[in-house]
């Protein structure tokens, strides 16, 4: 059986989603109610997570640059595995190693999925860009964010019974899936465009890798576009570690849930999941029919105008005065998420050259950690003396400067 590079893609896409919408769903669940984190460890864990990309991203995409973006991707798939079915068995661990704390292996397993990640983050995006070409990434992001919104309804009801079962269980049958998509690219994902750079007589692998990630380094430095795209994913980082560790935590601890007959914590975090990824769904239908998303132009203005509304979203959502009000903020910030992903990926391949794409994009996610390594602690240190709902307004008061660039971005075209 052969399948073609867009399927492959398409199936991975689909099969990452399906997985981290089955742990990440309800995680909240199981690190605030069954582990008995508290605000600080939920960001401690963001800040760990993104420690490690940032000390291993620029090795990892210069791996994928220099030797093979199939090898790189395929490396990370079995390493986040591993750190996810790692979180799923720590009730075990725990029982077999008492004088471990919770948190060490807690801290262990962000470590593994925050190095896979590297490995996988920009060799994926340069592999798929350079199999089907620069003029489709617009609509290849496009179709691949609608096949995971389909996983992810599909891995809100996995999470929702799984977790009914025992709070654990996402994460171990979401890691199991990881290795499991390994296996599946070791079978069928190909490198048809991919050409290994002649290695210089004498020249050790750690040299190899260096003039890789220099050329990357240079191509930024001469590019202003580029360097303008560094600063949106550092206060895209900044922003993004304190709201997606403690809007669960505002939701359960300063709103509350309303009473509806039997309902419990996971079922709503599933509902709310679901009605998410639906209306993203048709949003995204609606982008890829009405917007031409492989122009430049009209990606950079669908940018500035999503980020604009996703200050106002989280600001709003951060001094939601009832139930309701904050679910539609959550509603409204899970589709403007779901539309600037893909645009932001096109912007971004659509300013990188092919010799140096994976590690560029690595570059890239590196600045996003930095952001996150860096604002994290900050969120969540005014979350402990303050309040969750004041972590949040100074979430959405990060993106700000990123709505500075893209109108710069605008003016200069």
């Amino acid at each position: 059986m052969v399948l073609d590079a867009t399927k492959v893609y398409m199936i991975k896409r689909f099969t990452t989603s399906l997985a981290n919408t089955t742990m990440f769903t309800t995680y909240a669940i199981y690190y605030i109610t069954a582990l008995g984190l508290n605000p600080f460890e939920l960001l401690l864990i963001g800040m760990v997570l993104e420690l490690a990309v940032l000390l291993f991203e620029s090795v990892t995409g210069v791996v994928a640059d220099t030797y093979s973006r199939k090898l790189s991707v395929i490396i990370g798939m079995f390493v986040i595995g591993t750190g996810f079915a790692m979180q799923g068995i720590i009730p075990a661990l725990e029982g077999m190693v008492p004088f471990i704390p919770v948190m060490f292996w807690v801290l262990l397993a962000q470590v593994f999925y925050g190095v896979g990640d590297t490995f996988v983050s920009g060799a994926d995006t340069a592999w798929i860009v350079d199999e089907v070409g620069e003029e489709k990434i617009g609509t290849i992001f496009m179709s691949g964010k609608r096949y995971a919104l389909l996983a992810t309804l599909l891995g809100i009801a996995l999470s929702v019974g799984l977790s009914t079962l025992a709070p654990n269980l996402p994460y171990l049958v979401g890691g199991i899936l990881y290795l499991l998509l390994g296996v599946f690219l070791i079978l069928f994902m190909k490198e048809t465009t991919f050409t290994r750079k002649p290695r210089e007589e004498g020249a050790s692998h750690f040299k190899e890798m260096a003039t890789t990630w220099l050329s990357g380094a240079k191509v930024i430095r001469s590019q202003p576009i580029l360097f303008l795209i560094l600063l949106v994913t550092l206060f895209t980082g900044a922003a993004s570690e304190g709201y997606d560790r403690l809007w669960e935590a505002n939701l359960i601890s300063e709103i509350g849930f309303p009473l509806v007959g039997t309902l419990s914590l996971p079922m709503w975090f599933g509902m709310i999941a679901a009605v998410s990824a639906l209306l993203s769904l048709v949003a995204v239908g609606i982008a890829e029919k009405r917007l031409d998303v492989n122009n430049e132009r009209v990606v950079v203005v669908g940018m500035f105008v999503l980020t604009g509304l996703k200050i106002a979203a989280v600001i709003s959502f951060a001094l939601a005065p009832s139930f309701e009000w904050a679910l539609a903020c959550l509603l409204m910030i899970g589709v403007i998420e779901a539309l600037s992903s893909p645009l932001y990926d096109t912007w971004l391949n659509l300013n990188i050259e092919s010799s140096v794409r994976a590690t560029i994009l690595s570059m890239m996610s590196q600045s996003n950690a930095l952001g996150q390594t860096a604002g994290g602690p900050v969120v969540g240190w005014i979350g402990h003396r303050l309040s969750i709902r004041a972590s949040l307004v100074v979430a959405g008061i990060l993106l700000t400067p990123i709505l500075v660039v893209f109108g710069r971005v605008l003016r200069k075209r």
